[in-house]
């Protein structure tokens, strides 16, 4: 069978690279791609418009189109395919929604009685600033919308928080995205990810992970799409991965149906750890981006059927997928100043070294081909991971990759891994 994957970041080359595994793929297309991606399937430009990209599907008979982003996902580029006849993985616009609003995923949670943190959702920045002020205590500001990853930002000062407001709203950083604020208290734990698949009815979870969003190590600096991930997460036990299940995957997926939104896809849902027991932060409607880079070098099984039968409905006959045991780690490296801005067109050397060393794997995020050179194209590079047979191990060959690559200004955190490592010692 033939597979077009959409995206070009890590998550869409880990796609690329784990669906090259399976004896039923006969070839892969990516659009747009990176250098990496171009390495083992064949790149395509993307169209202006997804109705163009159906019918090229069509035309080249691709039997599944795997949707790596959110934004093609909130912007219906799986209604556009079904409509076709074509197999796409991933949710409708309409469930697409979990993600595209904070607000929508609010209101659900509260509907079906998930466990989030208290908020308001405000378009007026004054509003907004009278309500920070009348609870007088640290909250987070997020753009309702799609903003990359980047859309939250901690108030745990009264003047950082109508800063943020104002960055948000009135200033329009994050444009479209941030025509309205959600407001929500801080909630005090340790995050997790908790990843699954499924096809509307039947939910199949994925191993555990955790991810480091902030760009700096210890946790401080801006927030990022992401700086790193490792699996399995520690504080994910088996007591706390039932509970998530029967009070927040479960409700979540039939509170979605109920609502004639039925979604399809990848679940991930992201929690704060607290004291009073796991809160739901987000939810994403596709793979965390660097969390693929640690699940799917853990799964065993192939992953081509799974994702056909969350589109098909016979997610169930998959209940015994297998995984390796062997931990994952993923260092993000990225260019220097991300979040904020920064230079791109560095050459990147070391990649041959790295990709040679037992166990590691480096997927392109941020790269593009320039002659004969690999050359940083984005805000995060590289996600160099490595398995071994403890996560400590894992961590360190991950690391060991990082050390043999360079390009200018490259940046990675030095941390990756310290909650799990910190359990796993006590």
């Amino acid at each position: 069978m033939k597979i077009l994957v959409v995206g070009q970041g890590g998550r869409e080359h880990t796609l690329v690279w784990k669906l090259a595994q399976s004896q039923r793929v006969e070839k892969i297309y990516c659009t747009p791609g990176n250098a990496g991606i171009a390495q083992i399937a064949e790149s395509i430009p993307m169209p202006d418009q997804f109705t163009d990209l159906a019918d090229w599907a069509a035309s080249e008979n691709i039997a599944l189109t795997v949707v790596g982003p959110e934004a093609p996902l909130a912007e219906g580029i799986v209604d556009v395919f079904r409509e076709r006849g074509l197999k796409a993985f991933g949710p409708d616009k309409r469930a697409a929604r979990l993600e595209a609003s904070k607000d929508f995923a609010k209101q659900l949670m509260l509907k079906n009685g998930i466990p989030t943190a208290e908020h308001q959702t405000f378009t007026d920045a004054e509003a907004a600033m009278a309500y920070i002020e009348d609870r007088n205590a640290p909250v987070f500001v997020k753009a309702n919308g799609l903003a990359a990853g980047k859309g939250v930002i901690p108030g745990r000062t009264f003047k950082e928080a109508l800063e943020a407001v104002t960055t948000i709203l009135v200033n329009r950083t994050f444009g479209d995205a941030g025509d309205s604020v959600v407001i929500e208290e801080e909630l005090i734990g340790e995050e997790a990810s908790f990843t699954v698949l499924t096809d509307g009815t039947h939910c199949l979870p994925f191993v555990s992970s955790q991810d480091h969003k902030m760009s700096h190590d210890g946790d401080t600096g801006k927030n990022t799409g992401g700086m790193g991930a490792y699996s399995p997460a520690p504080v994910i036990t088996p007591e706390l991965h039932n509970y998530v299940m029967k009070r927040v995957v479960y409700p979540t997926v039939n509170g979605m149906a109920a609502i004639g939104s039925p979604f399809k896809g990848v679940l991930y849902v992201g929690l704060m750890i607290t004291d009073t027991g796991p809160k739901v932060l987000e939810f994403n409607c596709r793979f965390g981006d660097p969390e693929a880079q640690v699940l799917l070098p853990r799964l065993k099984s192939d992953l081509v059927p799974l994702l056909m039968a969350c589109i098909d409905g016979t997610l169930a006959q998959y209940a015994d997928v297998e995984w390796h045991d062997e931990a994952a780690a993923c260092v993000v490296m990225a260019s220097g100043g991300y979040p904020d801005p920064y230079e791109t067109g560095e050459v990147i050397t070391g990649l041959e070294d790295a990709d040679a060393i037992e166990g590691v794997t480096v997927f392109h995020a941020g790269t593009k081909q320039d002659g004969a050179n690999i050359v940083t194209a984005g805000g995060r590079v590289l996600g160099v991971t490595a398995i071994a047979g403890g996560l400590h191990a894992a961590i360190q060959r991950a690391y060991q990759g990082v050390s043999t690559i360079h390009f200018d200004k490259a940046h990675a955190r030095n941390d990756i891994g310290y909650r799990a490592l910190e359990k796993l010692q006590k």
